[in-house]
């Protein structure tokens, strides 16, 4: 998946999240993790994994509306975590060879 790829994914989500969002019940609960999620979900990763399985576990909406939002999370979660593995692994091998004498 390239960069343009994930990009686009990443906005998808986004929306769907947002929709989401309009059809959580007007509580205080429904309210708080309402601008939680959406907060989250408009940068992607763990949190909004966090915020839709409080979601799901409140009971908030039907688990049918987040099964594909909870996975499509968990999925962008990794793919996320992969990225920031190899670079940091990029950038402790560049910083190893900087280091051995000529």
């Amino acid at each position: 998946m390239d960069k343009h790829e994930l990009q686009d994914r990443s906005k998808q989500f986004a929306l769907r999240v947002l929709n989401l969002v309009d059809a959580l019940p007007r509580t205080a609960g429904g309210r708080a993790i309402s601008m939680q999620l959406f907060r989250a979900a408009t940068s992607v990763g763990d949190e909004s994994l966090y915020w839709l399985e409080l979601v799901r576990d409140g009971n908030l909406v039907p688990e049918s509306k987040l099964s594909s939002l909870l996975k499509e999370a968990d999925e962008l979660t990794a793919i996320l975590a992969s990225g920031r593995k190899s670079a940091v692994n990029t950038s402790n091998l560049k910083h190893q060879t900087s280091n051995i004498p000529s």
